[in-house]
């Protein structure tokens, strides 16, 4: 019903920046991005409503910023100052629902479709 396709990931050195893209077939009220690490729980990067309210999980506020284009159905990650733990897959994704704003969202249970990731890896 809705696919999403991740792109923009790759290897950079500590303290580089990376962008990721987001391409979805379809409009969807809440985009969010998560990552996984091998052997790690997948954890929420970042979240935007459709009024373009945002939500960060806090090792990375200050660091990434979360965007939208909405005329292009495309979700972004600017990834700014990066760290060796920043180092996971990330992924895409989305919900027909707005997003949830207390402590309780970014959470994998409230999105319904997801992207296949793109690989980043922050080498110190």
């Amino acid at each position: 019903q809705v696919q999403l396709a991740e792109s923009g990931g790759g290897s950079v050195q500590a303290g580089g920046s990376l962008r990721l893209s987001c391409a979805a077939s379809r409009y969807t009220y809440c985009m969010s991005w998560f990552r996984q690490a091998p052997g790690k729980v997948r954890e929420g990067v970042a979240q935007i409503d459709s009024d373009g309210s945002t939500m960060y999980t806090d090792s990375v506020k200050g660091r990434f910023t979360i965007s939208q284009d909405n005329a292009k159905r495309t979700l972004y990650l600017q990834m700014n100052s990066l760290k060796p733990e920043d180092t996971a897959m990330y992924y895409c994704a989305g919900s027909l629902a707005s997003c949830v704003r207390s402590r309780w969202g970014l959470h994998p249970s409230y999105f319904n479709y997801w992207g296949q990731g793109t690989k980043v890896t922050v080498s110190s």
